[in-house]
């Protein structure tokens, strides 16, 4: 045991004395002479010598410092004294800013929007005005919306042949749940809705015909139908030496086109009030007898929207409404990816009609 002990100690004399003979090694590239080289016993001078380190371990019997670089395999060299990075926190969602607050994206998306709104008008059939002097108080509307603000517009004509051929369609979908002008409006892709209603004041006088039109522009949201506003207008006494039907005509037409800009500059106004949260979109979902699975669909939905609420539910269907900054096509992928990461991976649209859908979960 003795000469055992012996040759290791004779062994571990010998590698120190091969070591401290050796010369050392030079990096490629580093400077060994003149005013900037650099010097023994430096930090950056000092290279890694596990032989010399292995003759220290047998002579003392103790590992080399924790405190020293250790040589990697790849020849660099890591501190044994560095703690471990922490680890990258998972990924969670993020909460939408508060009602009110908006994102750099959500307020140009919201500019966009309110730039592009598209608007249909007709008139209120209950007012008792003729057709003709309807269609001169729509076409003007229409007029001002083309040349003024470059929008395309649905004319009275084409609203009255799509009110004839999509009357079977308006039953079978909404079963006369909503107005057939509102429901042509969601067709159209209408943002406004806007109905004009008026009474006209007539009378001749010297053989002249005068005629006064009064009333108000009645401006509502096509998927709810609720009104947002309204602008009323009273035209300047209008006469005409041809007929009475010429002065009626010209003071409608004056008055529509005057109280125009006031009517868009509100809509704006007002759909901008109405859009904290961002576009409401309205989602009908069918045969819903499992309530979890909607509760699993609605949490999940939650985290792609601002908001989701849910107006109504029974087991033949849940009406929920939806609350984002985004277009339709991002309000149908994200209801899909709802339902597949839970509660209905079977979803299908039946249909979609302005902003809303209608879905059938597949149970």
């Amino acid at each position: 045991m003795i000469k055992k002990t012996a040759a290791i100690v004779a062994l571990a004399a010998f590698l120190l004395a091969s070591c401290a003979s050796a010369p050392a090694s030079r990096p490629a590239g580093k400077n060994t002479t003149g005013p900037n080289a650099e010097q023994p016993g430096t930090a950056a001078g000092t290279q890694p010598n596990p032989e010399k380190d292995r003759a220290k371990e047998l002579i003392t019997g103790t590992p080399p410092s924790s405190g020293t670089a250790a040589a990697s395999p790849s020849g660099s060299t890591a501190s044994a004294t560095t703690p471990p990075a922490a680890a990258a926190p998972a990924s969670t969602d993020v909460p939408p800013p508060a009602p009110g607050q908006m994102t750099p994206d959500e307020q140009a998306f919201l500019e966009r929007y309110l730039a592009g709104l598209q608007y249909m008008v007709y008139y209120d059939e209950e007012a008792g005005v003729s057709r003709s002097v309807a269609k001169t108080a729509v076409t003007q509307a229409n007029r001002y919306l083309i040349e003024k603000m470059g929008m395309t517009v649905v004319d009275f004509d084409q609203i009255e042949k799509n009110r004839k051929d999509q009357e079977k369609a308006y039953q079978n979908e909404t079963g006369g749940s909503i107005d057939i002008i509102q429901y042509l409006a969601q067709k159209f892709n209408a943002d406004v809705y806007v109905e004009i209603s008026f009474n006209i004041d007539e009378k001749v006088d010297a053989g002249k015909f005068y005629s006064t039109a009064k009333g108000t522009l009645k401006i509502f949201d096509p998927s709810t139908a609720q009104l947002l506003g309204s602008v009323s207008f009273q035209s300047a006494q209008a006469f005409s030496q041809v007929s009475q039907d010429a002065a009626t005509q010209n003071a409608v037409a004056s008055s529509v086109w005057t109280v125009m800009p006031k009517m868009t500059d509100q809509a704006k106004a007002l759909i901008r009030n109405s859009l904290s949260n961002g576009i409401r979109y309205e989602v009908l979902l069918q045969s819903t007898a499992d309530a979890r699975a909607v509760s699993t669909f609605r949490r999940q939905l939650a985290k792609k929207v601002r908001l989701v609420e849910q107006s109504s539910y029974s087991p033949a269907e849940t009406k929920l409404y939806v609350f984002t900054f985004q277009q339709k096509t991002f309000v149908e992928d994200a209801i899909y990816d709802a339902a597949e990461r839970g509660g209905f991976p079977d979803i299908y649209l039946v249909y979609q009609r302005g902003k809303s859908f209608t879905f059938h979960t597949g149970m």
